[in-house]
């Protein structure tokens, strides 16, 4: 999924004009301090979207008074970081001055979470001088302006007129700028230590290359405007001007970028854990408790994996020898299903759109069970992309883009096919539960259209938001769409023990000093994962640590509490009711399971 943060409200720019339930909702408020917050909030968001442009976009919220937005990239920059330090703590000091007592309690939730965002945004930059202890290396094979610019121009950025297409050609412009910015906070991190391990810097530096080989006119750069200009039938000089900003301005400081990370590789460390960096103890400590927004230990964490390894490799022995399956152990067993001929899509441009037709079937099928369990769910538009090949060995092997809020764009999942045998088909619906519905796009598009303010509507936390499309792959298999399947329901749990074996791969890099080679070989071992998948969901490890901890720890917080509001209420307890607090909007899980508690004990 999108895992980048958005911290925003309401009308800075309008955007009770977008959405009415926004009003409603104010309107509706009681408490004598609502109003105040509500302001509060609005310039909260003013401030920060101008420092936010490419987000502005991702929301379709670049228009009218901010379309001067859409001209312009993220910056980078050390001033930058400090600016956004500096605003972090102003709105924090802000909304301490705001008595929760005079709050209703939609607002005192709302000022809640918003202060538990503020304070871990001001971790990394505080601590630790990084933007994110979750991404502590400026460039790696997933993170920098290389990696992700070309991808945001491609995918988010509209071009249905003329307006769109010169702002695409002043971002085009920009890039240059953004990658010297990049190039400037890399240098400052290498002299804390704080440079990506050796193979990542490969990966990078291979991407890199892959990036700026084509000849000019043939940039991805040029004719991803030059293909939407035609297609929307807009007159214009478009390519030769993408063209020779690319040829004159971003080849010329991707070489820059490439001569440093080049130079930065000849002294990279081979250990991957941030344990082998400088206050990297810390530093590992404040990622996984951003990650999970819990308190856990990195040995907690790990214990807390391997003991649902065990148990959830019990369950797939009994339902593999149920299949005939019996020899050997359950990843050799496993493993055994990944290399069926009649569980693979050749690997062939055929055999790609079959299997990408298969998910949208996927979906289809899912959508109509979710009354079951959904009061009114939503349908929103759902796009199902393969990765471009230009980023698929850098990027992870499936995510999610949420909607513009303004329909511009829609939803997209995005899918991994550089090693089509990675995908079996017995995994492929829980892949789509999870990153469709009832996953991260039916969640995420409650809390877009849900009452309240733009900065609750698109807050975000690895655990809750990723939790959830885990748990929704539960919701999944307990609708029953694998009771004719059960092929797919060993896939099912195949995808639960992934997630408890990344708790153990993630701390132990991490913090037992495993060696990346180590974590790749246990991985294979437990979850029968072909090596190249293990490998590529290992180097994201890597680079983003915690990360990865925040989906397991999430689900147990999601059951635990669907478990008390179960107890709570009894006989009266409905899931569909339940799963209402989907409205709420996202929320650390150290606020999930006490929200589940009131709301069941207001239903008793």
């Amino acid at each position: 999924m999108d895992r980048r943060d958005f911290l925003w409200s309401t009308s800075a720019f309008g955007a009770l004009a977008l959405l009415p339930a926004a009003a409603a909702r104010a309107a509706a408020a009681t408490g004598a301090g609502d109003a105040a917050l509500a302001a509060l909030f609005d310039r909260i968001f003013a401030e920060g979207l101008q420092e936010s442009p490419e987000s502005a976009t991702q929301l379709g919220l670049d228009k009218g008074a901010n379309a001067a937005l859409k001209q312009r990239l993220d910056d980078p920059s050390l001033a930058n970081r400090a600016r956004g330090l500096a605003r972090t703590r102003r709105a924090i000091a802000a909304l301490d001055a705001i008595d929760p007592a005079t709050l209703s309690p939609t607002s005192k939730l709302d000022r809640e979470v918003v202060l538990y965002s503020l304070h871990q945004r001001e971790v990394g930059p505080a601590r630790f001088s990084v933007g994110s202890p979750q991404r502590p290396y400026p460039i790696t094979q997933q993170q920098g302006a290389y990696f992700g610019v070309p991808d945001f121009l491609n995918s988010r950025h509209v071009v249905a007129s003329a307006a769109d297409a010169e702002a695409y050609l002043d971002r085009l412009a920009d890039f240059a700028r953004v990658l010297d910015a990049e190039n400037a906070v890399q240098e400052d991190a290498a002299k804390r230590g704080l440079v990506a391990p050796a193979f990542a810097l490969d990966l990078a530096l291979g991407q890199m290359a892959a990036l700026r080989k084509p000849a000019p006119a043939e940039s991805g750069l040029v004719t991803s405007l030059t293909l939407r200009t035609t297609a929307a039938k807009l007159p214009g000089e478009y390519a030769g001007r993408a063209t020779k900003l690319v040829a004159d301005s971003v080849y010329p400081a991707l070489d820059r970028q490439i001569a440093l990370v080049t130079r930065l590789r000849r002294t990279a460390r081979s250990d991957v854990g941030l344990w082998s960096v400088p206050n990297g103890d810390a530093l590992y400590a404040a990622a996984l408790a951003s990650a999970t927004t819990t308190d856990f230990t990195p040995d907690q964490v790990h214990q807390m994996g391997l003991d649902q390894v065990a148990e959830i490799s019990a369950t797939l022995d009994s339902l593999l020898k149920a299949q005939g399956l019996t020899t050997g152990s359950v990843s050799a067993r496993l493993d055994t299903l990944n290399t069926t001929p009649a569980q693979l899509y050749p690997d062939t441009p055929e055999g790609r759109a079959a299997l990408l037709a298969s998910l949208n079937d996927q979906v289809r099928t899912m959508q109509a069970r979710l009354p079951t369990l959904f009061i009114n769910p939503p349908d929103a538009p759902l796009e199902i992309r393969s990765v471009p090949v230009e980023i698929q060995d850098g990027a992870s092997n499936g995510y999610y883009y949420r909607a513009a809020l303004d329909g511009s764009r829609p939803a997209i999942y995005w899918i991994n096919l550089k090693h089509i045998s990675d995908w079996p088909k017995y995994g492929l619906p829980t892949l789509t539960h999870h990153e469709g519905v009832p996953g991260h796009h039916l969640q995420i598009s409650i809390a877009q259209g849900a009452a309240g303010p733009l900065i609750r509507k698109t807050s975000f936390f690895n655990a809750y938001t990723e939790g959830w499309a885990l748990y929704a792959e539960q919701l999944a298999d307990e609708s029953g769409v694998y009771d004719q399947d059960p092929l797919g329901r060993i896939g099912y749990y195949q995808s639960l023990l992934f997630r408890a074996c990344r708790l153990v791969v993630d701390t132990g890099m991490h913090a037992k000093r495993w060696s990346r080679e180590k974590a790749i070989a246990y991985m294979v071992e437990i979850t029968g994962f072909p090596p190249p998948r293990a490998t590529s969901e290992v180097n994201r490890y890597c680079t983003m640590p915690g990360q990865a901890c925040s989906y397991k720890i999430g689900h147990v917080s999601w059951l635990r509490a669907r478990a008390k509001a179960k107890t709570i209420l009894g006989a009266k307890f409905d899931v569909r009711e339940f799963h209402e607090i989907l409205h709420s909007g996202a929320v650390p899980l150290v606020i999930l399971e006490r929200l589940a508690e009131e709301r069941a004990h207001a239903a008793a």
